[in-house]
């Protein structure tokens, strides 16, 4: 499936992708021309670890650069990831389909108005500023594996705009829902939104979810976004209800078939 989005559309890209850098910031960043090679040695994060184009008119030499872009992927042991989004030159899509890569993700970005959200008036949960409290409870509420606490802190704390670490634990089950909120200028970022499988189908989603958003929303953010991938029914369904709406999708290719 192509994805198409409006030129109109393109400037609000720009500033979506921009600020999702600076959400989710990898540990290396090099430029090639407009190309971003993103890598990072401690955490598998597929947004941590790809090429992403950030402009449509940058496609020379493709095969030259991302074969040099490939070596640094090796020394980095990670498989070779492009991110594509509409900001992606047609001729690299073009080249990646003809070079035997596989389209293997698809995420959809969603945005809010803030100002016409219906929030509780008052915080229900506070923010914390505690990065490995934060980490140990999105470890456990995800079932990651505990050996990527220290990569998962070293990313959490790199988040250099202010930052709401929301966490509900059960005094005696332990964490339940956590959500990371980064709250850049008018732009409030959700990111890692996630409940525990056996509290899930309590309303503890939107319950958090309610509370970074108030959050943001009395620090001067307009407009909240998210990233979520098309296969999450049930998050999709969650985030249309409280009136997130589609901005721009973005697939992942890897070389070699889908496995």
């Amino acid at each position: 499936m192509q994805m198409t989005t409006s030129d109109g559309n393109l400037p609000l890209v720009r500033r979506l992708e921009a600020v999702g850098f600076r959400a989710w910031p990898a540990a290396s960043v090099q430029y090639d021309g407009s190309w971003q090679v993103r890598l990072t040695g401690g955490h598998p994060s597929k947004r941590l670890n790809c090429v992403v184009a950030l402009d449509p008119s940058d496609s020379r030499d493709i095969a030259i650069r991302l074969e040099k872009a490939e070596r640094k992927f090796v020394s980095y042991g990670r498989p070779m990831i492009v991110r594509e989004t509409p900001l992606t030159p047609k001729p690299m899509l073009e080249f990646l389909k003809s070079d035997g890569w596989t389209c293997f993700e698809e995420v959809v970005t969603m945005t809010v108005d803030l100002g016409g959200l219906a929030l509780p008036d008052t915080l229900d949960h506070l923010p914390s500023h505690d990065v490995g409290r934060f980490v140990d409870a999105d470890l456990v509420v995800n079932g990651s594996d505990v050996a990527l606490k220290p990569a998962l802190a070293e990313v959490v704390s790199a988040i250099k705009p202010p930052t709401g670490l929301f966490v509900i634990e059960d005094p005696e089950t332990g964490p339940e829902a956590v959500v990371l909120c980064v709250q850049d200028n008018d732009l409030a970022g959700i990111m890692s939104l996630a409940v525990v499988e056996r509290a899930r189908r309590q309303g503890l989603g939107v319950e958090i979810l309610s509370a970074a958003l108030r959050w943001a929303r009395m620090r001067g953010a307009r407009t909240a976004w998210l990233q979520v991938e098309t296969g999450n029914v049930a998050a999709l369904s969650l985030y249309a209800k409280l009136g997130f709406k589609e901005a721009y999708r973005y697939r992942y290719w890897r070389k070699g078939t889908q496995s």
